[in-house]
């Protein structure tokens, strides 16, 4: 499975991909829920975070806390559940 980190870049980047396609799911642990955003709210990604703008303040969410991506609604990445095996395909 390809990481987190290089998925990201490649959604953002690569000129083959629409980042309006892309929703992103993380793990809020205050809320104990995963939340999607679209990739185009992501103001910016570094340091092993993704920054998106919330009420006016920066949010940083840590890259290990995404769960989940979609594309068009389908899931194309999905971090591995506890004590699972990471999938082959990616």
């Amino acid at each position: 499975m390809i990481p987190i980190h290089e998925l990201v870049n490649k959604i953002k980047w690569d000129e083959n991909e629409n980042p309006e396609d892309y929703v992103i799911g993380y793990e809020d642990r205050v809320a104990k829920k995963i939340v999607e955003v679209r990739f185009a709210e992501i103001k910016k990604i570094e340091d092993n975070f993704m920054v998106l703008e919330r009420n006016m303040e920066e949010v940083s969410i840590p890259l290990h806390r995404v769960r989940v991506v979609k594309k068009n609604g389908e899931i194309v990445w999905e971090r591995p559940k506890s004590g699972e095996e990471p999938s082959k395909s990616g």
